[in-house]
């Protein structure tokens, strides 16, 4: 079995997600980027946009107002300036 990549997205008034997933692809500054288990380290600033979460076949996508995202040997933790969950279609 594939490893799991430990993601946390927190906004400032709570923890909006936090868990083992598959893969994050996040709105950079500099372009859009995806986060998958084992990734270098990086951090960069994020612009308004979607994040989505893949987890087993399902896709979970938070809109965000800007923030950053540092990839770690931890994780992935994102620290969004607004962070909202997006219905399903």
């Amino acid at each position: 079995m594939a490893g799991k990549l430990n993601f946390s997205l927190v906004s400032p008034e709570r923890e909006v997600f936090s868990g083992l997933v598959d893969q994050v692809d996040a709105p950079g500054v500099e372009g859009d980027f995806g986060v998958l288990p084992d990734h270098a380290p990086f951090m960069t600033a994020l612009r308004e946009g979607l994040v989505s979460v893949y987890s087993g076949g399902a896709v979970t996508r938070y809109d965000v107002k800007g923030g950053f995202a540092d990839v770690n040997g931890e994780g992935l933790t994102i620290l969004a300036e607004e962070a909202t969950e997006v219905a399903a279609a």
